[in-house]
């Protein structure tokens, strides 16, 4: 006798509107998906903050955060959620919130990786806080600024040590501008790091055990950053980008981040991968937002039918085991971190699970996105992201890309 399982997928949103009403609009069209002799059916709800209780019981059994890295109230509810009731998240509270982008850099420098040279400096200005007059007179020993530089050489970059949405990020060049930052910094702490004269700067975007990595043009407007550009990488380069991402991923149990690499040839320099909220509005991603909600409800599917647990816990030391083996060299040592990240994603069993329960996920995709309620989706987000008079030059830009997506994936459908 066949019974029924429903799923609540939860939605914790702050402005974006378009890969939600996207995502909302993909699950509709997944269920049901048969397994054994359950029937799995899903739906989404986005989630209002209000008091709770630590003992409240939670409805999702799975929440798609993007307020956690800013918004406290429903970030130590999501801790609640989690410990208390064992809701899946994505992402995890716990590790973004103490490993940012420094403990990042230190965690992947412990690993090996190529990670450029990279300094911590004090406060500019004084922290608010009674105690720094005499703790900083007492304890903080003085440095000069243009020393410390002086071993990354220039151009060099500034940038806070917890990061986010190039926030305060400069481009140093001389001294000067190295002071002109620093006196700029106020009171965020900031990095000091090296640059590598690379080639291509790649973005991988993550979600479980699926990376896409693009061609990312940072000096660019936000929608021609990323050109739709599939062999822009050498294979060996590639395949260490997708490895970097999901070491990273799997090692502070993130499930959806994004990032950055410079490529020099078979060279790649991960220097930013903590971003709690990545990037996936269409008027950004363009060509890859279908991938990318695509990749997102799947996952999310294959977390509620299959039951899969969340941990709390890191599991560093197999990480470290490897790190500090003098048999390994640094591809070896890539390899085996991959297969831990691997056995953390449970990637092989995924993949399989949804070639056997969610066939026809491609399709459904591909019949949306050519869909008038995508292009309703679409019209909307410009006319919301852009004045007036440049609306109908950034829908035909849109078009036209998403456009090609539609005849890459119809072909590759077609095999």
């Amino acid at each position: 006798m066949t019974t029924s399982s429903t799923h609540l997928i939860g939605l914790l949103l702050g402005a974006e509107e378009d890969w939600p009403t996207a995502f909302e609009a993909i699950m509709r069209r997944v269920g049901p998906v048969a397994v054994g002799d359950v029937e799995h059916r899903y739906t989404t709800e986005r989630l209002t903050i209000e008091p709770f209780e630590l003992t409240d019981p939670v409805r999702p059994q799975l929440v798609i955060d993007r307020l956690a890295h800013w918004y406290y109230h429903p970030r130590e509810w999501l801790k609640k959620a989690s410990l208390v009731n064992g809701t899946y998240l994505l992402n995890s509270p716990f590790t973004f919130q103490s490993m940012e982008k420094h403990s990042a850099y230190c965690a992947m420098i412990r690993l090996g990786l190529k990670v450029p040279r990279t300094v911590l400096v004090p406060y500019k200005n004084p922290i608010d806080n009674v105690r720094w007059a005499y703790t900083s007179a007492k304890y903080n020993k003085p440095f000069d600024l243009a020393e410390l530089a002086a071993p990354l050489g220039y151009p060099l970059y500034m940038k806070p040590f917890d990061g986010g949405a190039w926030r305060g990020v400069s481009r140093i060049d001389n001294e000067v501008g190295l002071h002109r930052a620093y006196d700029e910094s106020g009171e965020m702490l900031m990095h000091l790091q090296a640059t590598v004269d690379y080639d291509k700067f790649a973005r991988a975007l993550s979600i479980g055990p699926e990376t896409m990595v693009m061609d990312f043009r940072p000096e660019r407007p936000m929608h021609e950053r990323y050109a739709v550009s599939h062999d822009f990488l050498s294979e060996s380069a590639g395949n260490q980008a997708v490895a970097v991402s999901r070491i990273v991923n799997a090692f502070f149990g993130w499930e959806f981040n994004s990032a950055e690499m410079l490529v020099r040839g078979d060279e790649v320099y991960p220097i930013d991968y903590a971003n709690a909220c990545p990037d996936v509005a269409v008027t950004s991603l363009h060509y890859y937002f279908p991938w990318a909600i695509k990749a997102l409800a799947r996952w999310s599917v294959y977390c509620v039918t299959t039951g899969r647990r969340q941990r709390v816990d890191l599991q560093t030391e197999r990480y470290f085991r490897v790190a500090d083996d003098p048999a390994l060299d640094y591809h070896a040592k890539l390899a085996a971190y991959q297969q831990i990240a691997d056995e953390h994603f449970e990637t092989d069993r995924y993949w399989q699970w949804c070639d056997e329960h969610l066939p026809h996920l491609d399709e459904q995709v591909l019949d949306w996105v050519t869909s008038t309620d995508f292009d309703r989706l679409l019209r909307d987000t410009v006319r919301a992201t852009y004045p007036p008079h440049e609306q109908d030059r950034f829908l035909d830009h849109f078009h036209g890309l998403l456009d090609l997506w539609v005849v890459d994936e119809a072909a590759r459908l077609r095999g």
